[in-house]
């Protein structure tokens, strides 16, 4: 009976078919047993069967959750009651990945749901919005208004079917309204709807409204009893993200002003238009400073102070930062030349720092210097470590971290506990020679650190001395990472086979190295129980056991696995690939099929993907893929091929298509781009904000510059604006550098440090705004500390001469350039020269957090130098 049931985790079509081919009473007994929380083990004598364990497995397979989902909604509602169906697609539904809701699906809805019922199934929509498919969304907002609108009669088109209740049924599929609708929307409902207790919640989640959209909300909203202008309304009612697109700002006050602004701190949820939130942002922000001075009204802007230019910020009185530190501590999105600006306001009349100023500064910690922190008295680090400040350490750059720790480790009477009550982030950072140095460790201290793999290899070989039992030692967090091929070859087949689970738990913390001992493990003491995705990490020559009885068995276990970090051979994966293929007899044939291919669809070649994958198969297919971050160029190209033979060339998409498509949009060539780019200008410039950490091809980047050219009030051929920086993003490489010249200074000053984010920069370009720092800020001898740490790459072009004039007496400074890392020798050279001359520091004066900012900059050091360093530091 075991052996039966777990077939369907491996056959889920035979599932389907023995519930399709049940009777009436058997198909009700079935779905009562999905609706179960709690499983007693079957006692049949000789023979318990945990049927707990194998149902919890079960429910964790695509395929089964796939043939359950297919079920009820087959046979589910002609035989149980509606709520109850409505509770098992529920349970389905939030186990999947939201593949299994395709645009087809509202063809197998029941369109004669009770009200519950609806209701019910209506919130699961809800719920899965974001895991579902532009397609689909708006296939679930046409079942969903289909039902709604029945009991709707009146034929006279300028009066609206939509009531309080049913916006709020719709949720955030309110957003598919079209414009028409919601301007025929009742004052009266509207009105009942925004005075909904939950209104506000609901609006909150509407993060893919559309300015146009927004607005007509807002104007019903402005035609009902709610009034914008009352600020007792807003603070109690609020708009949601329809804050976002406020207008009307004409007759506002600087009060009311303040309120909009703590409101909009929600806005940077939305999907794109954030252009316009910073425009509305500033305004308010201009009203809001009415008839006072910014040292007054600083503490209510809320997150709007963000918008400040550095020059208002350098304006500010220390006393103005010191009353305002509870919101500018809490606010995210400033620069590190913003957060130095204020940090050093805020600590001006500090002569040391202290733990009560310390504990005010949230996200304002990342501006105090390294020498600062090393200065510190210890008692007070230590009270910093063990406050609610302490999340912010991980925000710290390694070099203050290494300041911290320097100031811990060199006090004599530090804390009995020492080490092991650093903060998570901080522990990392510890040498290997404190470590050895600390008695206090125990498998409870170290289960929430963070450990560098050195750590836990000495770790491990320390408590493996004075502990008996393996569990103890593997289920304390990352100490799994310091276990070695001895310690697994070390282990008796029973003692292996009962914590092989604490590797399993912690997979992602192994290297391939150790993934591949314990395979070699497993196949010596028990084969025929060896998780199947193991044999990939042995010779090739083992593949040939999985036979094709075990194919199935093979691709789910291997399919759960990132095979790239599993086998880092290439010749060697494409082995397995090969397997995979023979496996799959060459062709995914539906969708069941993709759900046991999992993440190896990441892998299949390009000729497969081409011509390998079923229609029937490909939308799921599709689904799967946007999760690859390394395809190859062949498999883009086949991609490519598959999206064009079904929705045709771009300038036939929708909406929906192109929204849909937009995670493969860099796939594509500048021609086919350019209509996207005339059609669906936002589409292209999100997909593009959603790039981080990638430089996208050029053709996408020249397709998005377009967009923004072609949306601009101004060509953006002339004179940059803020906007246009804000919007372009990595699309900023496509200026010419003598345009890059030309740009304003207010407009350069404001957007330097996203420009020195940009990757694609050629070198003519980074000249340009080299030159144009010149022009903004004079000479680098006059440059400050907040100047220097906002360059990013544009520091790369300034020479050796240059870089000597530039004050560098701050590790931190220095730090900020060492996070570049195309630095010419010449270039560290001089880097090196400025901070020993204008710090006044030898070689042998260097402290450990010193060694850390310099970095890769420590290269350029003579050979008769190195020598010079403390060991003490070093180590």
């Amino acid at each position: 009976m075991e052996t039966h049931l777990e077939q369907y985790l491996y056959q889920p079509q035979k599932l389907l078919e023995d519930l399709r081919d049940t009777d009436a009473q058997q198909f009700r007994t079935a779905m009562k047993c999905l609706l179960e929380d709690k499983w007693d083990p079957l006692d049949l004598k000789d023979t318990v069967i945990n049927l707990g364990d194998i149902w919890k497995e079960a429910l964790q397979s695509p395929g089964v959750n796939r043939s359950l989902f297919l079920i009820t909604l087959e046979r589910c509602f002609q035989v149980l009651n509606p709520l109850e169906c409505v509770e098992v697609l529920s349970r389905v539904l939030r186990g999947s990945s939201g593949s299994f809701l395709q645009p087809d699906v509202t063809e197998r809805l029941p369109q004669d749901l009770r009200e519950d019922a609806f209701k019910n199934l209506s919130a699961v929509f809800k719920d899965l919005y974001d895991q579902t498919s532009a397609h689909t969304q708006r296939a679930l907002y046409s079942w969903m208004t289909g039902i709604l609108r029945t009991p709707f009669n009146i034929t006279d088109g300028s009066v609206s079917w939509v009531s309080a209740e049913k916006l709020w049924i719709l949720g955030r599929y309110m957003v598919h309204l079209s414009f028409e609708e919601i301007m025929k929307i009742s004052p009266i409902e509207i009105g009942l709807f925004i005075s909904y207790d939950n209104a506000t919640k609901q609006l909150d989640t509407v993060y893919d409204v559309t300015p146009e959209l927004a607005q007509a909300f807002l104007e019903r909203i402005r035609c009902s009893s709610f009034d914008m202008r009352n600020i007792s309304t807003i603070h109690r009612q609020g708009l949601g993200l329809l804050v976002c697109f406020y207008d009307g700002l004409e007759l506002l006050d600087a009060t009311l002003a303040q309120v909009l602004l703590h409101q909009m701190l929600k806005c940077s949820r939305l999907q794109g238009f954030q252009t316009g939130i910073q425009k509305l942002k500033a305004n308010l922000l201009d009203i809001a400073t009415q008839n006072q001075t910014l040292n007054e009204t600083l503490g209510s802007l809320s997150d709007a102070v963000v918008g400040l230019s550095i020059s208002e910020l350098e304006s500010l009185s220390p006393e103005a930062v010191h009353s305002a530190i509870s919101t500018l501590s809490q606010v995210t999105g400033w620069s590190r030349g913003q957060i130095h600006i204020l940090s050093a306001k805020y600590l001006a009349q500090e002569k040391v720092l202290s733990f009560y100023n310390i504990s005010q500064m949230g996200v304002l910690l990342a501006g105090v210097s390294t020498q600062a922190f090393y200065h510190m008295d210890h008692k007070d680090l230590w009270q910093v470590l063990r406050s609610p400040v302490s999340q912010h350490v991980s925000d710290l750059s390694p070099v203050q971290q290494q300041g911290i720790l320097s100031k811990l480790m060199e006090t004599e009477d530090a804390p009995a506990s020492g080490i092991a009550e650093m903060p998570r982030a901080l522990f990392k950072e510890v040498s290997l020679y404190d470590l050895w140095k600390e008695t206090q460790f125990n498998t409870t201290v170290l289960k929430e650190k963070e450990l560098r793999r050195s750590q836990a290899l000495f770790l491990y070989e320390l408590l493996g001395k004075t502990t008996e039992r393996p569990e103890e030692i593997l289920s304390a967090g990352q100490l799994v990472k310091g276990m070695q091929c001895s310690h697994i070859d070390a282990m008796n087949a029973h003692v292996f086979l009962a914590h092989y689970q604490y590797f399993e738990n912690n997979f992602s913390m192994l290297s391939p190295n150790q993934i591949n001992c314990l395979a070699w493990k497993y196949w010596e003491v028990s084969r025929s129980s060896l998780p199947p995705f193991l044999l990939a990490t042995l010779p090739s020559r083992f593949l040939a056991s999985v036979t094709t009885s075990r194919c199935v068995r093979f691709l789910i276990s291997l399919g759960k696995r990132h095979l790239d970090t599993l086998v880092l051979d290439s010749h060697k994966r494409s082995l397995v690939i090969r397997k995979v293929q023979q496996c799959l007899d060459g062709v995914i044939s539906d969708e069941y099929t993709v759900d046991i291919v999992g993440k190896l669809l990441c892998h299949l070649p390009a000729t497969f993907i081409e011509r390998g994958i079923s229609p029937r198969a490909w939308a799921t297919t599709l689904h799967g893929l946007r999760g690859c971050t390394a395809l190859s160029s062949e498999q883009k190209a086949a991609v490519k091929f598959r999206l064009l033979e079904q929705w045709g060339p771009p300038q036939n998409w929708t909406l929906e298509t192109t929204k849909d498509l937009a995670p493969f949009l860099a796939f594509f060539s500048g021609n086919e781009l350019h209509t996207i780019a005339t059609k669906f200008p936002d589409i292209l410039q999100q997909t593009a904000s959603k790039m981080v950490g990638v430089l996208p091809p050029k053709e996408f980047l020249w397709a998005v510059f377009e967009s923004i050219w072609n949306s601009s009030n101004e060509s953006p051929s002339f004179d940059p604006t803020f906007d246009d920086i804000f919007k372009l993003a990595e699309a900023n490489a496509c200026w010419d550098p003598e345009v890059l010249l030309c740009m304003e200074e207010d407009t350069f000053i404001r957007n330097v440090e996203l420009l020195g984010a940009v990757k694609g920069f050629s070198r003519p370009q980074l000249m340009a705004l080299k030159e144009k720092a010149i022009q903004v800020w004079d000479m680098p001898s006059h440059w400050k500390q907040h100047h220097i740490i906002s360059l990013g790459h544009i520091a790369l072009a300034l020479n050796e001469s240059e870089l000597e004039q530039l004050d560098l007496s701050s590790i931190d400074t220095v730090a900020s350039l060492g996070q570049q890392t195309e630095w010419t020798p010449g270039q560290a050279k001089s880097i090196l020269k400025a901070f020993l001359e204008d710090s006044g520091y030898g070689i042998h004066d260097l402290k450990s957090f010193h060694l850390v900012g310099l970095g890769p900059t420590l290269c350029a050091m003579d050979t008769t130098e190195i020598p010079l360093i403390k060991t003490s530091e070093f180590r």
